[in-house]
């Protein structure tokens, strides 16, 4: 069995029972949902979306502005886009990061921005791993080329290149590059605590780096970090105790997982993924975002309308843990629904809410919630209220 060191299990942490439409008018996903000593004001949540918009890791006036109207839009969580715990583990150049005390600075204007606009501030905090030091999406999308002097030499678990796009091998690391990635991964941490953050997420999905390690499709390693799922899941299990130990026990300490790659094996590959968040919330882990492993180009992804809900049903039922996720949740009614039938405690909005930062509201209008402008903040709730057209 996957094991580390247990610590206490905060009863908020368990996950709470199906929402019952009868108990209340109020829709499933405008209810409050409470973890640890945070409340969020609805299951709604933001999740981390790179702007890849950031100079040398640090947040602007894009960043601040771009966040501020998430939070004022009526979300109840707004996590911040995946943060380098080291210039290394930047995805792109343009990725921002926590690695210093100045890009720090920034982001507290952020988090306090988020918390004025009323939602909670999160920030995921990650490493690329084998798929650092790529050019922007819309600029290409590919590994930057070694020659080229804005890049770096990507790292991994093994010297095995994810492939396609990103054919660049990385480094395999010694104990001693684990021992460091661990170290940026507390340092990391701490800046978001006294940043002012109240929620954190440990970036362990999307073929990045902890994914990496827990991957097939990444990790051939021989020793203590490979093997087996046991070796596998170390790196993962061994960064979340390290994190755990410097961020503040009151408050959410959550991680997003990929728990299948949709490779074919994916029976196997889930049951272990299920294993491994089990010893995560023996360790401390307060909640899981269930995501997609992206550790290999060759996965055959099923994309659909929330296809993720019935797996994160699963690791919620059998991990016992609580679960947000994402991926086609765009409509009102599916949104609602797979937290009134219990298969999520949150949801992550994300291209709607890129499309309609006021999609909260135009969602509570919809499930017919009373006075549904009052998901904005009083300043735009109030005339919309007051000079509302009746529909004849």
């Amino acid at each position: 069995m996957l094991h580390c060191n247990p610590q206490p299990h905060n009863i908020m942490s368990t996950p709470a029972n199906p929402v019952n439409p009868a108990d209340s008018a109020v829709p499933a996903l405008f209810t409050p949902f409470q973890l640890k000593d945070v409340t969020l004001r609805n299951r709604i949540a933001v999740p981390p979306m790179c702007q890849y918009s950031a100079i040398d890791g640090l947040t602007n006036d894009w960043h601040l502005s771009h966040y501020t109207g998430l939070a004022r839009g009526g979300a109840g969580l707004v996590i911040v886009e995946a943060t380098a715990v080291s210039p290394e583990g930047r995805i792109t150049p343009g990725c921002t990061g926590l690695w210093n005390d100045e890009q720090a600075v920034g982001m507290a204007g952020i988090a306090a921005a988020i918390k004025a606009g009323g939602a909670v501030p999160g920030i995921q905090i990650a490493h690329a791993g084998r798929k650092a030091s790529a050019n922007r999406p819309w600029e290409g999308d590919d590994h930057i080329a070694a020659d080229d002097a804005r890049g770096w030499t990507p790292i991994g678990p093994s010297a095995k290149a994810f492939g396609a796009h990103l054919p660049r091998t990385p480094e395999a690391m010694t104990q001693d590059d684990i021992a460091r990635v661990q170290a940026d991964f507390v340092a990391a941490a701490r800046r978001a605590r006294d940043a002012g953050f109240q929620w954190l997420e440990l970036h362990f999905a999307h073929g990045y780096l902890a994914q990496s390690f827990f991957s097939t499709h990444g990790n051939q390693r021989t020793d203590a970090y490979g093997n087996d799922a046991i070796g596998r899941g170390r790196f993962l299990l061994e960064t979340l105790a390290a994190v755990r130990e410097v961020w503040p026990a009151n408050l959410p300490l959550t991680a997003r997982f990929g728990v299948i790659e949709y490779d074919g094996n994916d029976e196997q590959t889930l049951k272990e993924s299920i294993e491994l968040v089990r010893a995560m919330r023996e360790g401390g882990l307060d909640m899981l975002n269930v995501s997609v492993g992206f550790s290999t180009p060759d996965a055959q992804i099923p994309w659909g309308p929330a296809f993720l809900a019935p797996i994160a049903e699963r690791v919620r039922r059998e991990a016992g843990l609580p679960v947000a996720s994402s991926w086609g949740i765009d409509d009102p009614v599916i949104a609602n629904r797979v937290v009134e039938q219990g298969q999520m405690d949150l949801v992550m909005v994300g291209r709607a809410l890129l499309s309609n930062p006021h999609w909260p509201y135009q969602t509570a209008m919809k499930l017919g919630l009373e006075r549904p402008s009052w998901v904005l903040p009083a300043p735009y709730a109030h005339w919309l209220e007051r000079y509302r057209v009746q529909s004849a």
